[in-house]
């Protein structure tokens, strides 16, 4: 057995495992000391402070008026806002997309424009460990970036409030990550993709920001045109104005950015009983409290399930058109 900077020689095969351990190093290494990463990091860090220490300070200005019945002080910190700054999670929807295109908008043309693929290839690491590994390297980037921030908004409002978040709390705000992680994930995979398919890495980070920019700005738009040309009459039934919103809401959920907002709602916010609209029956026979963590999660697993098939599709996507590139010395 021979080892050569971390790659395994058994009888002249390499130890995948091995090698796809020093490829996931070494892409985090990257990640983490360039330039686009730091600023992004100091720009969410900033944000999300400054939201988190906005919705605080609310929290104690109104520290001698109790809670109401079902609220709970920890997942406030995440959902209030004072009106100045938006609260923490619009801040991630917003700045999260922009993280996992910075990561993922060279994963793969960069090799190619530098030339460095047909080197890496040369060594003892397969197609699949390359794309692999630059994918898990950044969602672990991504992962710990997010757990490491919710911990010191945590932490802080520990500090400052003197209590402890209780068990409920604290699963639901782990909820809140994962889905959080998928969202980012989602825009990652899909930026590795254009990495793939376009060979200027310029032309990818453009085509990934102007589709984050279509679903932010423009598809909003284009659904209230819809909505307008196709909104009831005064004269219309329940059942069809129940319908017609029904509609104008699944069309909306085609975009990743209100699948993620509807997630989050339910998760941090256990009063929340249903994310469409409600008749007069059912809101007259609605018990007021809290829900349970996983009836809160029935409401939005339609959501999270399209989140996570999002990503993966995107992913397979990536996956399939690499492993078919050509790769020339």
């Amino acid at each position: 057995m021979k080892i050569f900077k971390g790659f395994s020689m058994v009888k002249g095969f390499p130890k995948s495992s091995s090698a796809f351990g020093v490829m996931i190093n070494k892409e985090v290494q990257d990640h983490v000391r360039s330039w686009k990463f730091i600023v992004l990091l100091a720009i969410i860090l900033l944000t999300c402070c400054a939201s988190a220490y906005s919705s605080i300070s609310k929290i104690l200005e109104n520290s001698n008026v109790p809670l109401k019945d079902g609220e709970l002080l920890f997942l406030k910190i995440f959902t209030l806002s004072d009106g100045a700054l938006p609260s923490f999670y619009i801040f991630i929807s917003f700045l999260g997309p922009l993280l996992g295109i910075a990561l993922g908008f060279d994963a793969i043309n960069s090799e190619y424009s530098n030339r460095t693929i047909g080197r890496v290839l040369a060594q003892p690491v397969y197609r699949d460990v390359l794309i692999n590994s630059k994918v898990i390297a950044a969602m672990l980037v991504i992962g710990v970036l997010f757990t490491s921030l919710t911990l010191i908004i945590l932490g802080i409002a520990i500090l400052v409030t003197g209590q402890a978040p209780g068990f409920i709390e604290v699963f639901r705000i782990l909820s809140f990550l994962l889905v959080a992680w998928f969202y980012v994930a989602f825009w990652l995979n899909l930026s590795v993709f254009f990495s793939i398919r376009f060979s200027q890495t310029a032309t990818s980070a453009l085509t990934s920001i102007s589709i984050w920019l279509f679903f932010l700005v423009f598809y909003p738009l284009i659904v209230n045109l819809v909505a307008q040309g196709l909104s009831p009459s005064a004269y219309a039934s329940e059942r069809e104005i129940l319908s017609y919103q029904h509609f104008i809401l699944g069309i909306m959920r085609l975009a990743p950015s209100q699948l993620f907002m509807d997630a989050t709602t339910a998760l941090l916010n256990p009063q929340v009983r249903s994310l469409g609209p409600l008749t007069m029956e059912q809101v007259q026979g609605a018990m007021p409290g809290n829900l349970p963590f996983w009836e809160s999660v029935k409401i939005v697993w339609a959501q999270i399930t399209g989140l996570v098939a999002s990503s993966m599709l995107c992913f397979v996507c990536s996956y399939y058109f690499f492993m078919r590139k050509e790769v020339r010395a």
